[in-house]
């Protein structure tokens, strides 16, 4: 569990316009934030760290959150934020984003205040906390220890510590099986509301769970990959540009010992986007497994702190399907086409 998410939090929503104060609205334990009672004096400082509800309803019913379009909202989404002096830039476009590291989860201590998005925390809802992504974005979490994944929402700021990618909500954690241990290893992959459609849920120990954990243990056994722990994902999934001015990506040599940036040049050609990460050697290594997997070129693109790793360019005969599927036996799914420079 983030036992000391509360300072950073306030720092951060006082800063991005979405905080509530310390007398705010709470609620009590199983009610929805609707039938909220006033706070003690001290509102949610009065409990000294963050908590399990008293008594915990069943949770294993709780829905994914479901994927739709929605405007991103006016508090929560500043470019360029700070809290503890520490910079973080909001992603302009969340889509392609994977990313793996360290969950943690937030309960009762913040149940029924506002999150840094406006929106009213609910521990029974399937919600997250995340530095970069803009809000609200939906994702897919996958526990890489046991393979159950949810879908949630985004839609509050943190966890601000260097060690931690993302903070899941009570449910959330619940049902990815993490309570116990208060922390877990997860994937997160966003997903794109405009072209999201529902298909069978692989949470709860399903032959595509039972899949995604048997890739991912052999990931961790490929020599110097361990499983992308080591890929640049141990909490600051920072990956946007620092300014509205548009800038044109530029192809990075995928080089862990060096990268140089050369100007794009050319007709555009047909890719498909695997991931977008904050990290260059993140980057060349997902480069390189996907192109050991595909035997296809593999670049990475780098637009400031993100780099994008696409596969192509693609003749007009390729199977698009088919090559997605093949992405994902590799461990990236989602990819995505798009339109760029060869």
């Amino acid at each position: 569990m983030s036992w000391s998410r509360a300072l950073p939090l306030t720092l951060a929503l006082a800063l991005l316009a979405g905080c509530a104060s310390s007398g705010g609205t709470t609620v009590s334990d199983g009610a929805s934030p609707s039938t909220g009672k006033k706070a003690g004096k001290n509102g949610r400082y009065e409990m000294d760290s963050d908590a399990y509800p008293d008594d915990a309803p069943d949770v294993s019913a709780v829905p994914d959150a479901v994927p739709k379009p929605e405007p991103y909202t006016r508090s929560g989404n500043r470019s360029e934020y700070e809290v503890w002096g520490k910079t973080y830039h909001v992603m302009d476009d969340p889509r392609g984003y994977v990313a793996e590291g360290t969950a943690s989860w937030y309960g009762k201590k913040f149940h029924g205040y506002a999150t840094a998005s406006g929106e009213i925390y609910d521990m029974y809802t399937m919600t997250a906390a995340h530095k970069s992504l803009p809000l609200p974005t939906y994702a897919r979490i996958t526990n890489l220890d046991n393979g159950k994944q949810v879908i949630v929402k985004v839609n509050d700021r943190g966890p601000f510590h260097d060690d931690r990618l993302i903070d899941l909500s009570y449910s959330a954690a619940w049902r990815l099986d993490m309570l116990g241990h208060g922390t877990g290893h997860v994937r997160v992959e966003t997903l794109d509301a405009s072209t999201w459609r529902p298909g069978p849920s692989p949470t709860q120990g399903t032959a595509e769970s039972e899949r995604l954990l048997a890739r991912s243990q052999a990931v961790r056994r490929e020599q110097g990959i361990a499983g992308l722990e080591e890929m640049g994902a141990t909490g600051d999934s920072v990956a946007a540009k620092t300014s509205s001015t548009s800038v044109a990506a530029k192809p990075v040599v995928a080089s862990a010992a060096r990268a140089t940036d050369t100007t794009a040049s050319g007709a555009d050609a047909s890719f498909l986007q695997v991931a977008a990460v904050s990290d260059l050697q993140t980057a060349d290594r997902i480069s390189k497994r996907v192109s050991a997997a595909l035997d296809r070129p593999v670049r990475v693109l780098g637009s400031g702190n993100l780099y994008k790793v696409q596969v192509g360019p693609l003749e007009e005969s390729v199977r698009i399907e088919s090559l997605k599927s093949a992405i994902a036996d590799a461990g990236f799914s989602g990819a995505f086409s798009v339109q760029a420079p060869r």
